[in-house]
């Protein structure tokens, strides 16, 4: 799987990937999140100004699966903020080619926010900049980074894009 396969037969498998992941955020199974990545992962929130310049930092990062944990039991159990839902809408992946033993993947969302007293916001628009691996027979993250299209960002931002 992965780099060995053609770009057309990839195509399945990352699309049901990322709608397995949006599912999954969406659905509020968050604890099942982490396990879309590989344990040395890198996943960030940018904006596409600080992608664009290199720069390292995100307003989200983490670098490792248990990092990945973390924030989801202090979602659960730390975090204060206001009860909210994602929609997810994920858009048709481009396989950009191989890299460094992992198929790179850019893949276009757009979220919407649904707030407890039903208020839907359009919350969030980007791209996914995605660096993929085989791990026992199925895709996952070895590298997530959502580059958002907005440089601002709400101080909700508690769930992940």
């Amino acid at each position: 799987m992965g780099a060995d396969l053609p770009a057309m037969d990839l195509l399945p498998l990352v699309s049901a990937l990322n709608a397995d992941y949006a599912r999954a955020i969406d659905d509020d199974r968050l604890e099942a999140w982490p396990g879309f990545f590989v344990e040395q992962c890198v996943y960030k929130i940018t904006s596409a100004d600080n992608y664009r310049q290199g720069f390292e930092a995100g307003v989200v990062y983490a670098d490792s699966q248990g990092m990945l944990r973390d924030r989801v039991a202090a979602l659960r159990e730390a975090n204060v903020y206001e009860r909210q839902t994602y929609r997810h809408i994920v858009g048709l992946p481009a396989i950009l080619g191989d890299a460094d033993g992992a198929v790179r993947v850019e893949t276009p969302f757009l979220v919407v926010r649904i707030m407890r007293d039903g208020t839907m916001d359009l919350f969030a628009t980007g791209r996914y900049v995605d660096a993929l691996v085989d791990q026992a027979g199925a895709l996952r993250f070895r590298e997530r980074i959502v580059v958002c299209d907005s440089n601002r960002f709400d101080t909700l931002l508690a769930i992940p894009l």
